[in-house]
């Protein structure tokens, strides 16, 4: 059965979609079987893999709004081993639209249910926010993995978004685990890098990932080209950190 982790931080632009991007292409360049669920309305993770939708394409909105069938909107990407159920701008609609729904919280968990078994890892692409969408993926995960940028307000809201993780558990989905906070966009040449990385390893030592994203601009071109760092620049610092990164979580399976 295969490993589902949710990539979620409320705050944006703290590095979620390029960590959905570029640490599923390292698992599948390692030979793991990947599959991406874009739940951003923003589609970043879907185009930053290179498919390109049109107005008639599914997605997981239609999925999630029950007018798909899960297996019918799973596209492959250009990397062996990697696929994904893009998302698109109609996702900012599911919000109101399943607010009436019953058991609105677990129909991206339904969802994955028949595809889980084909994949070792299932990554979700999460929104920038804590509504529904986000409530969802969740619920449907088995882990949450949360990108924290080394920058002044990095402990912003890392409360509020292990709050929630805890009510969820409480709540929704009791086998919830912290699958690891990964510091990303970190300059060692920064005092302010090392001072995030000092408080966050002070406060949650045991919770986070030995492995560092550093701040690359590499890493910030490849998602332009459709390209994930691996493609874009294998011998880059920002490719070798992902692939460390996928080697870590690779070594934590059972």
């Amino acid at each position: 059965m295969g490993k589902i982790i949710a990539i979620a931080n409320q705050k944006g632009g703290v590095g979620k979609t390029t960590t959905a991007i570029n640490l599923s292409s390292a698992l599948g360049f390692a030979d793991a079987k990947v599959l991406v669920v874009d739940m951003d309305p923003q589609g970043n993770a879907t185009s930053g893999l290179g498919v390109v939708l049109s107005d008639e394409s599914a997605s997981i909105y239609d999925v999630l709004i029950g007018r798909a069938e899960t297996k019918s909107t799973i596209r492959p990407t250009k990397i062996e081993n990697l696929d994904i159920i893009p998302g698109n701008i109609n996702l900012s609609a599911a919000e109101v639209e399943l607010v009436t729904e019953m058991s609105r919280e677990t129909k991206l968990k339904k969802a994955l249910a028949c595809v889980r078994d084909e994949y070792n890892f299932i990554m979700i692409d999460c929104p920038p926010s804590l509504g529904l969408l986000t409530i969802n993926s969740l619920t449907a995960a088995d882990s949450v993995l949360i990108p924290l940028q080394c920058e002044y307000y990095a402990m912003e809201g890392l409360g509020q978004l292990l709050n929630t993780i805890r009510l969820i558990r409480e709540s929704l989905n009791e086998d919830l685990e912290l699958e690891g906070i990964l510091l990303t966009m970190f300059d060692p040449r920064n005092n302010l890098s090392k001072e995030v990385q000092k408080q966050v390893e002070e406060y949650l030592h045991d919770s986070i990932f030995n492995t560092i994203i550093p701040r690359n601009v590499r890493l910030s071109e490849a998602p332009s080209f459709g390209q994930s760092i691996i493609e874009y620049d294998i011998k880059s610092k920002g490719a070798a950190s992902y692939i460390e990164l996928a080697k870590e979580m690779l070594a934590r399976l059972p």
